[in-house]
């Protein structure tokens, strides 16, 4: 059975340790990765791709050195071998035009502002891996006790009704 991953990529260490502590309670069914850097954040997707494993979510800060979030999301739609991916900007600078070119260029899921609190960020993971799971029908009863067990259960009665006609 395939892993399904988070991977968080941000320039600021304290940053980075601020979204382990947060998403810790996700990480039996959800692995978390973390990189500095776009180019780290490449080579950590590349791995997880070679692995036959998948990433699910990828939350990102908008300014970095050499590559901004949104540039690193136009990357991922053109270059994921995951159709499905859900990408999320974590930020707290950018502006109006940087927002807009992710949701429009980078196909943003959801923005999320610092400082977040820790309820905040657990529930946009836990809301963008459902919407993940539900998309790529995965079976959904190995992430009923970390992700939104209603909407997997009624993925799963719609799923039955149409097999059934």
């Amino acid at each position: 059975m395939n892993q399904i991953y988070i991977v968080c990529i941000d320039d600021e260490p304290d940053v980075l340790e601020a979204v382990e502590r947060d998403l810790a309670t996700m990480e039996s069914r959800f692995p978390l990765e973390t990189a500095s850097s776009a180019h780290e954040a490449r080579e950590i997707i590349q791995r997880i791709a070679k692995a036959r494993d998948e990433v699910g979510v990828v939350f990102c800060d908008h300014i970095m050195p050499r590559e901004t979030g949104v540039e690193f999301m136009r990357w991922l739609v053109v270059n994921s071998p995951w159709p499905a991916i859900r990408k999320a900007l974590l930020t707290g600078q950018a502006g109006l035009e940087a927002t807009i070119a992710a949701v429009n260029e980078g196909q943003l899921d959801y923005y999320v502002a610092k400082p977040w609190t820790r309820e905040t960020l657990l529930g946009v993971a836990k809301n963008l891996l459902t919407d993940y799971v539900i998309a790529t029908e995965k079976d959904p009863l190995r992430f009923m006790e970390v992700l939104d067990a209603a909407r997997l259960s009624e993925a799963m009665r719609a799923r039955r009704y149409y097999a059934d006609t």
